[in-house]
Formats: structure tokens, sequence, C-alpha cells
């Protein structure tokens, strides 16, 4: 029986609300927005040049139940290695340059997750209807042909506006039952196979791919629980084919000497001395000769120490940024994680960047000037999406302490085993291995100390929690 002591129970949807409100995220458009969106979903897509890949056998793979289809994709073997087809949503071929429906995604940037809502880009009549790639439809994509030797590097592109037909839209949990049963056909049947040569070959450029867990907290017995949802092999080959095309479009605009370009600097060192110091925390090695990205792929993500540690992985990567150029390129445009140049284009559904970083794309590949509405808003973009990715950061950070808060509610009082990870300015950082969260006391302490703390308060809605070191030890 639970203590009177305890936290009771409250519901996080309020909770989540706050933090959108508090931040100007907003689930819904207004009614001018959302008027032009359905305008122009009646209207149809702007017409204009392009090829007929209907007859391409494209297959989208997403999460179960999703609408808001950004891609699709085929595989096929060719002499000498293999080729792939990769549909993007044509988002330009919808919304005009200073429509309501742009100006309003410019000032959104992306699309913004929390577990008990979603607040999209762009309004559903576009989003999860006429721009969407669904199964059966006709749409305009952006179409690359990417053509891979045996060893999964790529060999030649072309890319081209086109009118393409899904035939068929996946689950991640179904496109894997397919492979793992031997059924898989179309581009299911090869997706193991290049998927795993270009992650052999990202080994090889000393990049790493954060997969990162999806963080769930359900009730169970009246209280809540953290649980981690790791992901399947099927979405880590999946997003290899979409890195892929990333880093095809930077090589484009980069040799055109226009576009935009998702840039990351490395991990600097105090940043990975914290990732160590959690590593130790949950009791999950990290020796010495083994590199970031050889540490991060050894992580079972299948296990709480491990998802949280891939998680805080993530955040050693600071400073991740947008450069836009018309000229000679910048100076410092590489991605750390990629060890390449990249450029976001696959998913401009969800995130306002790819529909002027295709137009580059698309120009780069045609030998021309990309469209003077993309040239003009290029100096913007990045800011744009700066602020749009502060925005995004900030509710998934309170959005995890409030979880966080949530799942020690119930405990008020108890003890738990806990190791420092950083202190000053008279507190220190620690780690609680179960359940794996981060919390702070009101002392400093050496790196490194293992103590035993107690849960002296939790108040949700701030959220804030309060332990107090009962006793250390070296």
């Amino acid at each position: 029986m639970r203590s009177p002591r305890r936290h009771a129970v409250v519901e996080l949807e309020p909770v989540f609300a706050a933090i959108r409100r508090r931040h100007e995220v907003q689930v819904e458009f207004s009614p001018e927005v959302r008027d032009a969106a359905a305008a122009a979903a009646a209207r149809g897509a702007a017409a204009g040049a392009r090829a007929d890949r209907r007859e391409v056998d494209l297959v989208s793979i997403d999460p179960a139940g999703s609408r808001d289809i950004d891609q699709a994709l085929a595989l096929e073997r060719r002499k000498g290695g293999y080729r792939f087809w990769y549909a993007i949503a044509d988002l330009a071929a919808w919304v005009e340059s200073g429509d309501p429906v742009d100006l309003e995604a410019r000032r959104r940037g992306t699309t913004v997750y929390c577990p008990d809502a979603r607040a999209p880009l762009h309004p559903v009549e576009l989003s999860e209807g006429a721009a969407s790639l669904l199964e059966g439809a006709e749409r305009p994509a952006v179409l690359w042909r990417i053509d891979l030797d045996d060893r999964g590097a790529v060999a030649d592109v072309a890319v081209e506006r086109a009118l393409v037909r899904n035939r068929r839209a996946m689950s991640y949990v179904d496109a894997q039952h397919e492979i793992d049963a031997g059924t898989a056909t179309g581009a299911l049947a090869l997706l193991r196979e290049i998927g795993e040569a270009r992650l052999a070959l990202e080994r090889e450029r000393g990049g790493v791919s954060l997969n990162l867990p999806e963080q769930n907290v359900v009730r169970v017995d009246g209280h809540y629980v953290l649980r981690y949802d790791a992901g399947l092999p099927v979405e880590s080959w999946n997003a290899q084919l979409s890195l892929c095309c990333g880093m095809a479009a930077a090589e484009l605009m980069l040799s055109a000497g226009v576009g935009v370009l998702r840039t990351l600097p490395k991990a600097d060192a105090r940043s990975l001395d914290l990732l160590r110091q959690h590593s130790l925390a949950l009791g999950v090695a990290w020796p010495a000769g083994l590199s970031y990205p050889e540490w991060v792929r050894s992580l079972d993500v299948s296990t709480p120490a491990g998802a949280a540690l891939t998680t805080q992985a993530a955040r050693t990567l600071r400073g991740a940024s947008y450069v836009a150029f018309d000229g000679a390129p910048p100076a410092d445009h590489a991605h750390s994680a990629i060890a390449a140049p990249y450029a976001h284009v696959t998913a401009p559904i969800r995130r306002l960047v790819d529909r002027f970083a295709n137009e580059c794309v698309l120009a780069a590949a045609a030998g021309i000037r990309p469209p003077g509405w993309a040239l003009d808003a290029l100096p913007s973009v990045a800011g744009w999406m700066d602020a749009a990715a502060r925005r995004s950061s900030a509710v998934d950070r309170e959005v995890i302490d409030v979880t966080e808060a949530a799942v020690l509610a119930h405990r008020l009082g108890e003890e738990f085993p806990a190791v420092v990870t950083n202190s000053g300015r008279g507190s220190s950082t620690i780690q609680l291995a179960e359940p794996a969260v981060i919390a702070s006391v009101a002392v400093e302490l050496a790196p490194g100390t293992t103590c035993r703390v107690r849960l002296d308060s939790v108040d949700i809605a701030v959220p804030r929690t309060q332990f107090s070191v009962v006793s250390t030890a070296p």
C-alpha cells in the first residue's frame, strides 16, 4: 500500500499544453491559413514540367498510422551495384511564396512533437492530404535517382520534378516483419542489404547515426512509468537512404555555389567528459580506446541505460545550425555526426528549410539558378530554422523534465543510488540508475562521487524535483 506522503498522480496533458503556450507553439491554424491550404488542395498542384514516373514501384515506410508522408522509395539491382529512387513530397507545388500557408510555415519552422499532441508545420489539408505521398495517390514529387556501386557508394545522381504514385504505405513493424520472414518483395527485398552497406560506409567515414529511442510515459497501477521504445533495424536502414540523399544534395549545392547546408561542429572535450561520467553512473562501459562513434554504436537502446545514454549522446552534439550561401562555399560547412557535407531535403512536410533546399538542388541538377523566391529567402532561412530549433528544443527539454518528475512522483521519500556527473555554483548534477533520470542536489560534490540521495519533493507542473544527499562514498 502506497504511503499517503507520496505525491498524487496528476494528468500530464494540461502540463504539456502549458509548455506549448509558454513557447508559443500552436497546434491549430488560423482560419485564414486553413482556408488558404484548402484552396490550394482544391485547385491542385501548380502546373509545370514533370516527368511521368508513375511506373516506379515506390513504397513508403513510416510509423503506424502516419498520413504526413514525406518520402517513398524504390530499390533495384543494376550491373555493378544498385539503383534507388527516392520521391520527396514537392511542397512548392502547393505553397506559393508569400501566401498565408508560407508565412505561417516561416513562423513555425518545423513540426513540434509532444506526447499528447503534434503542432504541424502545414495544415492537414496539405500535410495529410493533397501534398502527402499517400498510398495509391498520384502526387507531384522531387524524384531522385541515385546509382550506387557494389559497396553502396554513390556512383551517379539525377534529380527531377516528377509525377509519382506510392504503391504501398507500410509501417515499420510490418516492413520489419516481412523482411525477417523472407517474404519481402520490391524495395523491401533490398532494403537490409543496401542499408547495411551504407552503415558500413558511415563507419568508415567516422560518422554516427543517433537512432534515438522514443520515450514514453505510461500509467501502471495508478502511477507513471518511463519506458523507451527502441527503434527497429528497418528504421536505421531506411534512414540511411535519407542521409544518402542529404549528402548528395549537399554536393550538388556546393558544386553549383548556391544552397543551404545543415552543419554540426564536433563535440567538445568537456561534453564528452560529462557523457563518460553518465556512462559510468549507469554502469555502461566506455573503454579508453573506444571512439565516440564506436561507443554510440555499442549502446543497447533496448535497455533503460542504453536508451538514456543515446539521448544524452545527442545532447553533446551542440551547435547544429544551417548555413546558406550564394557564391563561395562557407568555410565551416561540415556535419560532424555524418562526417560529410549534408543538407536537409527529405522532409518538406515537417521542416521548412527542405522546400528551399530542394529548389537549389533542382536548379543545380539542371545547371540553372534557383528561382527568385528561393534566392530571396536564402539569407533568412537559417534564422527561421535556428529559431524553430531553439523553440522545439526548449519544448523537448521541458517535456522530458515533466515526464521524469512524473515517474518519480509516487516515490517521494525514497532513497536512490546516484553518481555525481558534474558540479559547480553550489550544486551537483547527479545521474540516477533506476529510473535513468538526471537531477541535482544543492551541494558541490566531486564528479564521480557515488552517493545515496533522498527524494524530498516533486512538483510536476513546474516541473521540479528536490533531492538531498543521505551519504557519499569515494
